[in-house]
């Protein structure tokens, strides 16, 4: 098992900055990729950005250009840095890892973002 732990969440004005962590434990050398879905109210939960054990990032067209994930290995941490944030990117945030054959999921219990305008 893997545990997934966010922070990082919380309130920002439009234009601000969040950096959002994940922390992940147990037995994370079965983790192919990580990455950071969002939910709005009312909404599927979406891809936000995706990277890869060796490093390889994916980006959500909405995010390109704005946020930027990034790993840090020593630490078995995720990070999400959001830059010029718009009120659209209010959702609660999710850690993700994939793992096995066929890409099944680990999450984390998802952090609040909210952008007030």
């Amino acid at each position: 098992q893997v545990q997934l732990v966010e922070s990082g969440g919380g309130l920002v004005q439009a234009g601000g900055s969040l950096r959002l962590s994940c922390a992940a434990s147990g037995l994370i050398f079965s983790i192919k990729a990580m990455g950071w879905y969002r939910q709005a109210p009312g909404k599927q939960r979406e891809l936000v950005a995706s990277i890869t054990s060796g490093g390889r990032t994916n980006y959500a067209d909405f995010v390109k250009g704005r946020f930027t994930i990034s790993r840090d290995n020593a630490k078995n941490t995720v990070y999400l840095q959001m830059n010029s944030m718009k009120p659209e990117d209010t959702a609660v945030y999710y850690c993700n890892g994939k793992y096995g054959l066929y890409d099944y999921d680990y999450w984390g219990q998802g952090t609040q973002v909210t952008v007030s305008s």
